[in-house]
């Protein structure tokens, strides 16, 4: 397949084994920029195309925070499959290594996006998730889990367009995680235009005294303090 975007090449040259070491010891990992200053531009410009998206939530009247999504709409804008698609492999192998080490009984995922999608399909699941986020100043997202029905895959991926300290401030990335007879642990993350940072969708192993557990992982953005932000969220399993 022809690498139009450079995106293939961008994700291939990640040192993958630090991502898969950081999200062992700290839950999440932080990429270097994934997507140029244009691309970034070229997503956010696509954001008013109503009929780019399937659907679109406003946060405040679900209660879920302040501030707007939508989900992409099938055949989804060439520049966000091909992200999708590039990144699914070294996710899924990460994923792969979670889901032997607290069951090795368990089935493995499918290193192939198509067979993956399915895999979903199989379980009811066939609509598009990748999504759009904008906020304006006073936005915010609740502390949440993306599931949209049985199957979830463990990692997601979210992108930032915009350029922190210019276009916006405030709306750091936050993540919570839940150990059970302790604490939660919480990280706000401020990413730069083009960064991701790649996390677990609902949970990760961590090491207890009787083993490996599983600790419940929730995601969220902080309030903006001034100015607009979008992001790109890119969730591999698909929706009911």
């Amino acid at each position: 397949m022809v690498d139009v975007f450079g995106l293939r090449r961008r994700v291939e040259r990640l040192d993958w084994a630090a991502i898969g070491q950081s999200l062992d010891q700290h839950g999440c990992a932080i990429t270097p920029p994934l997507l140029s200053a244009s691309q970034c531009a070229q997503l956010i410009a696509l954001y008013p195309q109503r009929e780019l998206f399937r659907k679109k939530v406003e946060m405040a009247r679900m209660r879920f925070g302040v501030g707007e999504y939508k989900y992409f709409a099938d055949p989804m804008p060439p520049i966000v499959r091909e992200l999708r698609a590039a990144s699914y492999p070294r996710a899924a192998a990460i994923a792969n290594r979670w889901i032997r080490a607290l069951d090795a009984a368990a089935d493995p995922l499918p290193l192939d996006l198509d067979a993956y999608l399915r895999y979903c399909a199989q379980h009811g699941q066939t609509k598009p998730t990748p999504l759009m986020l904008r906020y304006e100043a006073g936005g915010y997202n609740c502390m949440h889990q993306d599931i949209y029905g049985r199957v979830i895959f463990p990692l997601q991926i979210t992108v930032a367009l915009s350029r922190r300290g210019m276009d916006y401030s405030g709306g750091e990335f936050l993540l919570l995680e839940d150990r059970p007879r302790a604490q939660a642990r919480g990280a706000a993350i401020a990413l730069e235009r083009g960064e991701a940072v790649i996390f677990p969708s609902s949970f990760r192993p961590i090491a207890g005294a009787r083993g490996l557990y599983r600790a419940r992982m929730r995601h969220g953005v902080s309030p903006l303090r001034s100015g607009v932000r979008y992001t790109l969220g890119i969730i591999f399993h698909n929706a009911e």
